[in-house]
């Protein structure tokens, strides 16, 4: 029987730009925190390994599309393609500067 993922981020949360795999990762563990899950719980969840996951989170390596979708649903997150000129991304761009995040924080705008 599937489990079904946590309850996710409130709709208000902001949109993220990300400039590298290891934004992305930041972004991934900060919401898997935020949410109370343990790696290996996450991990389990989406279907993937704790070592996939590990990586994913430290940008470190290479991870399957495929298997950064899992997660990505599985935490509540979705993975959004735009033209840079987008007037949506535009906006983002301009109200939220990406900034590093603190592993022990959620993401900030």
């Amino acid at each position: 029987m599937p489990i079904d993922p946590p309850s996710t981020a409130t709709p208000q949360a902001p949109l993220q730009d990300l400039g590298s795999a290891e934004r992305l990762g930041q972004l991934v563990r900060a919401q898997r925190k935020q949410q109370g899950l343990r790696i290996d719980d996450a991990a389990a969840l989406s279907g993937v390994s704790v070592d996939l996951l590990s990586r994913l989170e430290n940008g470190a390596g290479s991870v399957r599309l495929d298997k950064l979708m899992n997660v990505l649903d599985s935490l509540g997150l979705t993975l959004m393609v735009a033209p840079k000129g987008h007037p949506l991304v535009q906006t983002t761009l301009s109200q939220t500067p990406c900034k590093p995040v603190n592993q022990d924080q959620e993401p900030t705008a």
